[in-house]
């Protein structure tokens, strides 16, 4: 078995183990290296990682995942679904920026389309047609400059956004809340194929997971975290959207919110975010552009400007390079120490420069 394969069939193994999530893994992997030492450590040095109590280091001791690793690889190969771990390439940076990046992605589709500069359209699964006919037009425009449309898959406004992004000849990606190949709602299996053979269709859940309830806040964070911008354009005030929309805000990432009629209920949620201030009135398409410093450039994001680095920054920031670097190389380079090297390396991540990757690696976006 390659090498990458390898890794992936160890952090399937671990995914399995009860009580182990996207945190408990990064803290982890961050730890020990690789999925495949966190398996061989003992409990003594596992309880050494934070969040993991006896038990759990029980747990992953003893856990047998074997059989549920093999059974995810095989069908995926059969589906032609890629599994992708956050140290591969093709994962996208900006999800991988989130406080709770999944450590595996199930991709069916093309694997451009991960990294490409996308905006999530999310709305109501009982749209207007005024919302409709805003979905359309926005998606489409979307397309027309070159960006990829990020969406949920489900009813309503979802299902407007992915179509109009295919007439439209662009890309779209569907972030679904089960195994893809259990697809939901039932009526889009169609639809989730055509995005597949254009886009991605992409979850972090195992093949045959079911599209039950709690998954879908999970998805939602996937759907904000890949793009660039959230814009809702009908929901109301509790509705799946304004999940999206509250977490987005969470990942420091724009919001905007399409204004709609006083008279409809679907307008209460893209109302309220525009009078707290959470989120961007948009008009036209231009307003999108405009917050993401995106106007009339045709291939992709302008990266913001993070502004004037301080002395540690700078210090810790030319000795960094595209290549990974050990946290404690960088240290030994730069003449900081260690404490000071990780506070200075987790402020020019946020600032959207630096990538960790597992084993405390460091490398420049």
């Amino acid at each position: 078995m390659p090498h990458h394969q390898s890794d992936v069939f160890h952090l399937l193994r671990l995914l399995s183990i009860p009580r182990i999530g996207p945190l408990k893994i990064r803290s982890l992997l961050n730890h020990f290296g690789s999925a495949h030492a966190v398996l061989q450590a003992s409990p003594r040095d596992l309880i050494r990682v934070y969040g993991i109590d006896r038990t759990l280091a029980s747990a992953i001791k003893h856990h047998e995942g074997e059989r549920f690793a093999e059974y995810q690889v095989a069908c995926a190969e059969r589906l032609g679904v890629q599994i992708v771990a956050s140290w591969d390439p093709a994962y996208p940076d900006l999800l991988s920026r989130i406080y709770d990046p999944p450590p595996l992605l199930f991709v069916q589709g093309t694997l451009e389309c991960l990294r490409s500069s996308a905006v999530a359209v999310v709305g109501t699964r009982r749209p207007s047609s005024y919302g409709e006919r805003a979905a359309e037009r926005i998606s489409r425009e979307l397309v027309e400059h070159e960006l990829t449309v990020i969406s949920g898959l489900a009813r309503g406004i979802d299902t407007v956004a992915h179509s109009a992004a295919l007439r439209a000849h662009g890309r779209t990606c569907a972030v679904i809340g089960s195994g893809l190949d259990v697809p939901y709602p039932a009526e889009n299996r169609r639809l989730m194929e055509r995005i597949a053979a254009s886009g991605a269709v992409i979850s972090e859940f195992p093949l045959g997971t079911k599209p039950d309830a709690q998954n879908f806040p999970r998805r939602n964070r996937i759907i904000s975290g890949i793009a660039l911008g959230t814009i809702v354009v009908e929901s109301a005030e509790d509705g799946g959207a304004m999940i999206t929309a509250s977490i987005a805000l969470d990942q420091n990432r724009e919001v905007f919110a399409v204004p709609g009629s006083m008279m409809s209920p679907q307008s209460l949620g893209p109302h309220r975010l525009i009078q707290t201030g959470r989120a961007k009135l948009i008009h036209s398409i231009e307003d999108v552009l405009d917050e993401l410093q995106m106007g009339g450039n045709q291939n992709g994001a302008v990266p913001r400007d993070p502004g004037p680095l301080t002395l540690f920054e700078q210090q810790i920031y030319e000795h960094l390079a595209t290549e990974p670097i050990h946290a404690d190389d960088l240290a030994d380079r730069s003449g900081l120490g260690p404490s000071d090297t990780l506070v200075t390396l987790l402020s020019l991540e946020f600032k959207g420069l630096v990538r960790q990757l597992p084993g405390k690696l460091f490398q420049r976006n």
